[in-house]
């Protein structure tokens, strides 16, 4: 079973986030970063779902961030490194690590972000400590990214966290040239330039916002050459339909701060 299910009732609609909005989350947020690591091979997949197939699985406040009328539903993998909070070095063993999560976009009083339905992930300790004080639905999951060629990805991960539904998911990349910067508006602007992620607890009664911060995403052109997966599946959603939308990130370098409840 997946960690939220879904709730029966669909929340009034209320405007989007207005570009101005989605742009000011590019600043910088005040205050001090908990954490800082870096994100680097990383592959967006994304596909278009109606908006009313994924709204029943938010908490009751979010509200489903659309693009021409369009939900999107993500699968992304990437490695994280250098790991560390604002007092301590990176930690030899739990500062580099693979992980997979499923996501889709949403937003709240006009601040658009990040909703994850899971975030399976390689290291034990990541994921006790996400799903302890953070709120979020990290898995543990025995993950391997390859490199079978220069240009060549392969990322294959299994589900090993015990009570929840397994999965798997089995990819396979070339990296293209790099793209242009994302065109704020566009699609490729809504999907990747996304500063700000929610969580809530498993009733569904709490909810959480909180920050991060990096330069844009240096998005690339990337081909899949073999796809597999069923973490989708695992959250009780459907199959999406069609080819998805792939773009790959080129490293990037990242401050998170505190969840606040909101």
């Amino acid at each position: 079973m997946p960690d939220f299910l879904p709730t029966p009732t669909l929340p009034a609609t209320v405007a989007a986030p207005t570009l101005a909005q989605r742009l000011a989350l590019r600043e910088r947020p005040a205050g001090t970063p908990i954490m800082r690591q870096d994100w680097s091979e990383l592959l967006f997949l994304h596909w278009p779902v109606p908006a009313e197939l994924l709204q029943p699985y938010l908490p009751p406040r979010l509200q489903i961030d659309t693009h021409d009328g369009m939900a999107w539903l993500a699968i992304v993998p990437f490695r994280m490194s250098k790991v560390r909070t604002r007092i301590s070095p990176p930690v030899p063993g739990a500062n580099v690590f693979l992980e997979l999560n499923v996501r889709t976009y949403v937003h709240l009083d006009g601040v658009p972000g990040v909703w994850f339905f899971s975030l399976d992930a390689a290291n034990p300790l990541a994921v006790w400590a996400a799903r302890t004080f953070f709120n979020l639905p990290y898995l543990r999951a025995t993950m391997r990214l390859d490199e079978p060629g220069p240009e060549l990805r392969q990322f294959t991960a299994t589900r090993t966290h015990s009570g929840v539904a397994p999965a798997i998911f089995r990819a396979t990349w070339k990296l293209g040239p790099p793209l242009p910067a994302a065109e704020p508006g566009s699609l490729a602007f809504f999907l990747t330039e996304r500063y700000c992620l929610y969580a809530s607890n498993k009733a569904q009664t709490k909810l959480y916002r909180g920050r991060v911060a990096h330069a844009p995403w240096p998005l690339r052109t990337a081909q899949v050459l073999h796809l597999e997966s069923t973490l989708i599946e695992s959250q009780g959603l459907p199959t999406p339909a069609g080819e998805p939308v792939v773009h790959a990130g080129s490293p990037v370098s990242v401050e998170l701060w505190p969840m606040r409840r909101v």
